[in-house]
């Protein structure tokens, strides 16, 4: 069953609840960031339910310059909260890291994202697709419609449930914008 996730701040928090100013929602938009200041910390904004096998559709705009530090986001899945820390997997967003699947906080990264096919088709500073699909230990990221990833979960001691949360990276002047947010339950 499809559920269109609702963009508004009474269903997403800040893990560090200091960081909620980074944070807003515009045009049903939700928005990480200026594009004007410096992001000074990471910070994610994670929804309060969580999900075990699920697909995540939406659209993303990365934008920022790459001269003045770090232009980086991503996706977090299956992750813990445990004060104002979040750990857990992260479908990576950002020049240099597209598709891939990076784990926050535990292991780092996990896998590249295969860049063969996606290059002719990312458009940098504009609007892609991004598609995080999870079931069971098998996880498959699409960006624009293109398979970028697949993993598989071997480690049994990793919680394969937990918080979807969208990450923006400190170091740049870095503006993260997700819509047409859905996730489906599997």
């Amino acid at each position: 069953m499809s559920k269109e996730v609702v963009v508004n701040l009474n269903e997403w928090k800040a893990v560090n609840p200091d960081n909620q100013h980074f944070w807003t929602v515009t045009d049903s938009t939700l928005v990480g960031g200026t594009g004007e200041q410096k992001i000074p910390v990471n910070t994610y904004l994670s929804s309060k339910e969580t999900y075990k096998d699920f697909e995540l559709r939406c659209l993303f705009r990365l934008t920022g310059d790459h001269n003045l530090g770090l232009i980086n986001s991503g996706i977090q899945y299956r992750s813990i909260v445990e004060g104002n820390k979040i750990s857990g997997y992260q479908a990576d967003i950002g020049k240099g890291y597209w598709g891939d699947i990076y784990d926050e906080h535990r292991r780092k990264k996990l896998i590249d994202g295969d860049m063969s096919v996606l290059k002719q088709l990312l458009n940098d500073d504009g609007w892609n697709s991004y598609i995080v699909r999870c079931k069971g230990d098998v996880h498959e990221l699409y960006i624009n419609g293109v398979k970028t990833t697949e993993y598989q979960e071997l480690n049994k001691d990793i919680p394969s449930e937990g918080v979807i949360a969208f990450q923006l990276h400190k170091g740049g002047n870095a503006k993260i914008e997700v819509k047409n947010i859905t996730i489906t339950k599997l």
